[in-house]
């Protein structure tokens, strides 16, 4: 079996480490261990008697249970999708009919698999030094400024996967004046509270070139089910929708939605685990020789390993039967990081102490 490019991969995992899928404990994927939330499956059972029928094509019900969780916004600026993955492909088709798109690395590999399906024309900007602060990322990309034309588009994710790294919001406002469309990817946005976010919503009326991708899988424990919705302008959700595939969201899928939706005691447990667990995360990586963590405003944190991270994540499935994500899929990064997402506290303590003894 091949070496997975994503996380999430127990099934590489488990033929490697010799033993059930059931007994691997994925660190490799970045999704909240406390889901997924019971709300959610009780939407699913009860609308199993739905699977007789289509669902509706506009999913009119789920974008307004969506415009929910943005109010400034009716349901027409919401499109929800199979995944953020569909709704990045539909941006990958917009971004080749541009002269070019930027695309800051180290980057999630899907961004290169969106835009290739389309033949777009990519111009990569390194992020030359990974222990930057994203002031200093910010500055890197700007000094191309005179290279950039109004015909280019930008897609960049915040916070940054895989660093952690969160943009500013008024970092990337003066972008949205010198680009002809931006996607911004705000996959991990919602692990932070309402108040300590930057999101771009609360502009997009303002701005018709501006895209944002959001997540509900991975914040609510659902990645199985594939969901994710994007924020932008009405007639841009029209065009997308004429190129994508009849009902692509299903009804499990929009009843779990709007159920989560309305879930305000998962959100909080959800920000009161995850600063302490983070924590706890990082310090204990902190400590062990030849591994330094990065300070991350996500569920997940890089790490920069002495050893070679294909070898440390082998050793750990074979002796802990802890799942890890190597960077080999970053090319910027290669096999001196590693990234682990944030579990619960036992969890992230197995990990730690499976690390140290290989370490």
């Amino acid at each position: 079996m091949r070496r997975p490019t994503h996380g999430g991969n127990i099934a590489w995992a488990a033929q490697l480490a010799g033993c059930a899928p059931s007994l691997i404990l994925d660190f490799s994927a970045s999704i909240n261990p406390l889901g997924p939330p019971n709300s959610a499956i009780a939407a699913i059972k009860s609308n199993l008697k739905d699977l007789i029928a289509y669902p509706d094509p506009n999913y009119q019900q789920l974008r307004t249970s969506l415009s929910q969780l943005h109010p400034t916004l009716n349901p027409d600026w919401m499109m929800p999708g199979n995944g953020c993955a569909e709704l990045l492909t539909w941006a990958g088709r917009e971004f080749s009919q541009l002269e070019e798109t930027c695309l800051l690395t180290p980057a999630f590999s899907d961004y290169q698999r969106a835009l290739k399906a389309f033949q777009a024309k990519v111009r990569e900007y390194p992020l030359r030094d990974y222990e930057l602060s994203v002031l200093d990322w910010h500055r890197q990309l700007e000094s191309h400024q005179s290279e950039w034309a109004i015909s280019r588009g930008l897609l960049l994710n915040n916070p940054h996967n895989p660093t952690g790294k969160l943009w500013q919001r008024e970092q990337i406002l003066p972008w949205l004046e010198q680009f002809a469309l931006v996607v911004v990817d705000e996959a991990f946005m919602d692990f932070l509270p309402n108040q300590e976010q930057h999101s771009l919503v609360s502009v997009v009326q303002d701005y018709p070139n501006l895209v944002i991708l959001r997540s509900l899988t991975k914040f609510y424990s659902l990645p199985g089910l594939r969901l994710g919705y994007c924020v932008t302008n009405p007639e841009r959700i029209k065009h997308w929708q004429q190129w994508r595939d009849p009902w692509s969201v299903n009804v499990l899928a929009a009843a779990a939605a709007e159920a989560i939706i309305q879930d305000k005691d998962f959100q909080q447990r959800t920000w009161q685990w995850l600063p302490r667990a983070r924590s706890q995360l990082f310090q204990g990586l902190l400590q062990l020789p030849g591994l330094r963590p990065y300070q991350s405003a996500a569920n997940f944190l890089l790490v920069r390993s002495e050893q070679p991270s294909s070898q440390i994540q082998e050793k750990l499935l074979k002796q802990s039967r802890c799942l890890i994500r190597d960077c080999l899929s970053f090319p910027e990064l290669g096999d001196r990081y590693f990234r682990v997402a944030v579990r619960t506290e036992a969890e992230n303590q197995r990990l730690l102490d499976g690390l140290k003894a290989i370490l």
